[in-house]
């Protein structure tokens, strides 16, 4: 999977809400959060496109950018590579912290419980 850093994929966020998206466009969504440069926006795009995780079309004099990966498929890796890295592979760890320190809320726990009993219902 591609590495992207923090910032990066603030960008990524912005861009997977809406596609084909200007750089404008994606400013103008960033800014919603916090002010961003449009020099350092059209710097992160351009590594980003570089790292193959968006490309463009030029479309008369702008370019038109979309996402070459999926939210779902960058969210499943990245997850997939915490759990690894962090806690041998192993959910039940971290799951542990975030109970051991009240980051859980009942929405949480609640879904949880609906994917653990699903999961039991898919695998017998």
């Amino acid at each position: 999977m591609i590495e992207i850093s923090k910032t990066e994929f603030e960008v990524m966020d912005a861009l997977w809400q809406d596609y084909p998206a200007s750089a404008s466009d994606i400013i103008v969504r960033l800014n919603q959060h916090k002010n961003w440069h449009e020099k350092t926006v059209k710097t992160l795009l351009s590594r980003l496109v570089a790292k193959n995780a968006i490309d463009f079309e030029k479309q008369q004099r702008s370019y038109l950018y979309f996402p070459l990966v999926e939210k779902s498929t960058y969210l499943a890796s990245e997850s997939s590579s915490i759990v690894s890295r962090l806690f041998a592979g192993r959910i039940a760890p971290l799951v542990a912290g975030f109970a051991d320190t009240d980051n859980l809320s009942r929405q949480d726990v609640n879904e949880l419980k609906a994917l653990i009993d699903q999961w039991e219902k898919d695998n017998g």
